[in-house]
């Protein structure tokens, strides 16, 4: 039987998969996500450093000019944005890397891992710019 006299295929007994309305979100479903944005957000960021790298390579005024803008309000906002999501993302790996291993997949285990990475990212990032301000 030739293709051009196939009938077409009944429709399947199969339900469609669902999409996100069907669920509720979780904070492991949350935590993914944010991984997806602190890994835009890195990418921003390494520009944000081979720019203050490349002025450093240049001249001083260049350097001057990124320097001043690294140490601005906005600047220090951006930063401190950064460092979060630095530490924000490495901790999603590490628990990515974990599940990976077949560790921490069942219910109350994912939690406490998502809650740990979101705690984690928080204290880190307070610890790495308390530190920063005592040694300046």
């Amino acid at each position: 039987m030739s293709d051009a006299n196939a009938r077409p295929a009944a429709p399947s007994a199969r339900p469609l998969s669902p999409h996100l309305q069907v669920y509720r979100m979780t904070l492991t479903m949350a935590m993914s996500i944010v991984h997806r944005i602190t890994g835009g957000a890195l990418y921003v960021g390494a520009l944000l450093l081979a720019w203050w790298l490349i002025a450093a390579s240049t001249n001083a005024r260049v350097f001057s000019t990124i320097s001043w803008f690294l140490a601005s309000w906005m600047g220090q906002i951006i930063l401190f944005g950064f460092t979060w999501a630095l530490f924000h993302h490495l901790l999603g790996g590490i628990r990515h890397f974990l599940w990976d291993a077949a560790y921490g997949m069942d219910h109350p285990e994912r939690e406490y891992l998502a809650q740990a990475t979101l705690i984690g990212a928080i204290v880190l990032t307070i610890a790495v710019w308390a530190i920063s301000f005592m040694v300046r």
